[in-house]
């Protein structure tokens, strides 16, 4: 069993866990996100996960909603093992017409008048009393539906908990188990009472624990880590400066003191004064053992003629490891001449978190590939199949604003804390196509002008993430009287707060103004700026 399979067993040991199983929803994220903010820690897993397989028992199941057609050739199905393990079951759209469908296929159809955007939902009692699942809400309220299908049939075994408009069945339950089906979305904040049904269904029916704290999470992480790791071991990290890779450097600082090594590598992408700010931050201010290493020319070199994103991440990935493992060869040469270090460096240490496991998911069903995150499917095989250093990952189970809270409670200062996340490939993905010196420079400068004036007008903290890229095409411009052709430059902010989806941030008019006068003027090269405001989905934040 790797280190990172170690630490998620003793989570599932330490708190109840309720498991998601993902049929392609854009809300399924929420339903987790949701539970964890109920204190209720919650796993999402894609809904061909085979139960066998699971190395925990989960106290409760929830599955989602998804874009198919359950009777549809092709369509994903749950493994029918989720059904024998006596555990609650609660299905969300999709997820409800999964459970009426195994029973009977006949039970779903498709439905004559679709169902999008806000219903009047009614709970109905049974024997006088209300079920289980609405207890201690409204009998009605405004929820969201997003569905085509619907049910044709009450299912056998089943009775209706609640009604709409168009659903005669928007809520169902069974007679003897516990087992529910919800045509509504409650995840998403647009259903009254949405979070509170979820309780009803975590905390009063799978009787989960509300324990999931990150003061807890930092107690039993420090306590894995350092049973890991051991007496003697030593770990690498790959550090960049980040909100990410500064708390699980702290968390390990904590946990193995002079033991844990970060190494910062200059990629030659990295933002403007990047390295010295890092190397204040992490060796002054938080005494952790960090060592700067330039390599910008050998990454640089190789992005030569590489336009091709993933290309871009893997190349990126795998350098950085190259460059991590001859450092990991340099201390252990130092400490064998010192007893007292003595030990050698068998982990690597890295910041991965929650959304990029799920973006980097992919299966036959209906997830894909979003796009291959340079910390997780960018690493070299040696990195996962027991040769060289193993893979140790104490921030894996957690969301953005879950570290922010884990930052905190390790005392980490809150302009640390709340820095706007940086991708690992650096300013490469904020160019597209190839990279080149002169592009760095263009959107390091720019990103510093953007950042500057956001700071300047007080935005920064409204903002979840912001940054300058540099499109390769070019456009005509006047300036002094004479044309220019130069490159465009597009600005990018987005507010959100689990980076799995985002919205523009609305800036007002005169912050824009301000900021590009200020990039046209002074950054050399650049004759347009633009304001990206596309969402996520169905965008992505980063450009690449």
């Amino acid at each position: 069993m790797s280190s990172t399979e170690v630490g998620e067993a003793m989570a599932h040991q330490t708190f109840d866990t309720i498991l998601v199983l993902d049929f392609g929803s854009q809300y399924t994220h929420l339903i987790t996100r949701r539970l964890r903010e109920l204190n209720v820690f919650s796993e999402m897993l894609p809904c061909t996960q085979k139960i066998g397989e699971l190395k925990f028992k989960p106290k409760g199941i929830i599955l989602s909603g998804g874009p198919y057609s359950v009777y549809e050739e092709g369509a994903p199905h749950v493994d029918p093992a989720v059904f024998d393990l006596g555990v609650p079951i609660l299905g969300i759209c999709y997820g409800m017409q999964e459970l009426a469908w195994r029973i009977n296929p006949e039970n779903v159809i498709a439905g004559t008048h679709r169902e999008y955007g806000h219903s009047n939902l009614k709970a109905q009692s049974v024997n006088g009393h209300v079920d289980r699942l609405f207890e201690g809400l409204e009998n009605t309220m405004r929820v969201w539906m997003s569905h085509g299908d619907k049910l044709a049939h009450l299912p056998e075994g089943f009775h209706t908990v609640a009604t709409s408009d168009n659903s005669e069945y928007a809520a169902i339950a069974h007679g003897k188990k516990h087992i529910y089906g919800l045509q509504f979305h409650p995840e998403v904040t647009h259903s009254e009472n949405g979070t509170a049904l979820l309780r009803n269904f975590a905390v009063g029916i799978c009787e989960c624990n509300q324990n999931w704290t990150m003061e807890r999470f930092m107690e039993e992480q420090i306590a894995n880590i350092r049973r890991t790791v051991g007496e003697k071991g030593q770990v690498l990290a790959a550090v960049s400066g980040g909100v990410d890779s500064t708390v699980a450097a702290k968390l390990m600082k904590e946990a193995i003191g002079d033991r844990f090594w970060a190494v910062l590598v200059n990629n030659g992408v990295m933002r403007l004064n990047e390295c010295e700010q890092v190397k204040k931050d992490l060796s002054e201010a938080l005494g952790i053992n960090l060592t700067v290493i330039d390599g910008s020319k050998e990454f640089l070199e190789g992005l030569k003629g590489v336009e091709d994103p993933e290309k871009k991440r893997k190349f990126i990935g795998g350098k950085f490891i190259d460059f991590f493992e001859a450092e990991a060869i340099k201390i252990e040469e130092a400490a064998a001449k010192d007893p007292t270090k003595a030990g050698k460096i068998e982990f690597f240490m890295q910041g991965t978190l929650y959304p990029d496991v799920i973006e980097s998911l992919s299966f036959k069903g209906p997830s894909a590939t979003i796009k291959t995150h340079h910390n997780v499917g960018g690493l070299p095989a040696r990195m996962t199949n027991g040769q060289g250093l193993k893979l140790i990952e104490p921030l894996r189970s957690l969301y953005k604003d879950e570290v922010r809270a884990l930052g905190r409670a390790l005392g980490i200062r809150e302009e640390l804390v709340m820095r706007h996340p940086f991708p690992g490939p650096g300013i490469a993905v904020r160019i597209l196509g190839e990279v080149t010196e002169e592009k760095v420079n263009i959107a390091r400068q720019a990103d510093h002008i953007f950042i500057s004036e956001i700071r300047k007008a007080g935005l920064y903290d409204q903002i979840s993430q912001a940054y300058a890229a540099v499109d390769p095409s070019r456009a005509v411009g006047v300036m002094g009287d004479k044309r220019v052709y130069g490159y465009i430059i597009i600005l990018r902010a987005v507010t959100t707060t689990d980076y799995m989806t985002a919205e523009a941030f609305n800036f007002p008019w005169e912050v824009l103004q301000r900021i590009m006068n200020r990039i046209v003027n002074e950054v050399h090269g650049v004759s347009r700026v633009v304001y990206d405001i596309t969402s996520k989905p169905p965008g992505t934040i980063e450009m690449e």
